[in-house]
């Protein structure tokens, strides 16, 4: 038990357990939404996207918070404004917005006389810098996305299925989709500075994925994508303290890997079930 325990003996351990845990319960969430709805590609542009708002923050000495939500609304403005005045899908504005953000971010932030600590800590983030600030944002950041996402759940989950039949019954699609994209933004830019703007998206996909994989109902999904994405925090500090590697790297690749060891076990499960089940009908 020693080997669990001794992590958390320390202040900055606890912090950061407490700060990954909460941004993991917000990623989660919205993740859920954003895998139901096919949106990853959108959710990794956005976690992108905010790079240039953070660099320019640093730079002119102001909240990144409030620098990487400009950068957001800046790129998901312009998606939409080459998504309705060209004959392109939405995803060639993300693709362009997607280079583009992230180049402009990368070159304001080599203007800053500390480029490469910049510019690794924007990346990779510093799950073990956590202050007490930093969990309550992180705090108020999970009671907005459940509060939220309880508010707008009928009018979420008819739009990730059919966006034609949540304007048939009145639930404002557009109206609902704004909100989501807000959610998303709200999430990512509330924990980048828990597990970095890169590995983010580990946590915002890797749970509600692998939720997906093992249950249907999504009350559930959201549930368990939450347990897996607290228990993804809890076992990437466990690691990152005995193996001595980066503890937001560390973080982010455990629900990636546990994504694939349950596809995995689903495969050779059904693998074995289908013999089975040939023999039985045969018989």
């Amino acid at each position: 038990m020693d080997w669990l325990t001794a992590p958390f003996e320390l202040a900055f351990q606890q912090r950061a357990l407490l700060g990954g845990s909460l941004a993991a319960i917000a990623l989660a969430l919205v993740g859920t939404w954003v895998v139901l709805r096919g949106m990853t590609f959108l959710g990794d542009a956005l976690v992108h996207g905010v790079i240039p708002g953070i660099a320019l923050a640093i730079l002119l000495d102001f909240n990144v918070l409030i620098g990487a939500a400009i950068a957001a609304v800046v790129m998901i403005a312009g998606i939409n404004l080459v998504h309705r005045q060209t004959a392109f899908s939405e995803d060639t504005g993300i693709g362009l917005l997607f280079v583009g953000m992230l180049g402009m971010g990368v070159i304001l932030i080599s203007r800053s006389d500390s480029y490469t600590g910049s510019l690794t800590g924007i990346l990779f983030g510093d799950a073990l810098g956590v202050t007490r600030g930093d969990i309550v944002v992180l705090g108020t950041v999970a009671v907005i996305t459940i509060g939220v996402s309880t508010l707008f759940y009928r009018a979420f989950l008819v739009l990730a299925f059919n966006e034609q039949k949540a304007e048939l019954f009145g639930l404002r699609p557009r109206l609902s989709h704004i909100v989501l994209l807000a959610l998303i933004t709200l999430s990512i830019v509330g924990s980048f500075q828990t597990v970095g703007t890169l590995l983010v998206f580990g946590l915002l996909v890797g749970p509600p994925a692998t939720a997906a994989l093992l249950v249907r109902r999504l009350p559930m999904m959201m549930l368990l994508a939450a347990t897996i994405g607290v228990g993804s925090v809890a076992l990437g500090l466990i690691i990152s303290y005995h193996a001595d590697t980066a503890g937001s790297a560390t973080i982010a690749v455990v629900p990636i890997v546990l994504f694939f060891v349950v596809l995995g076990s689903k495969s050779v499960l059904a693998g074995r079930r289908t013999p089975a089940t040939s023999r039985a009908s045969a018989g």
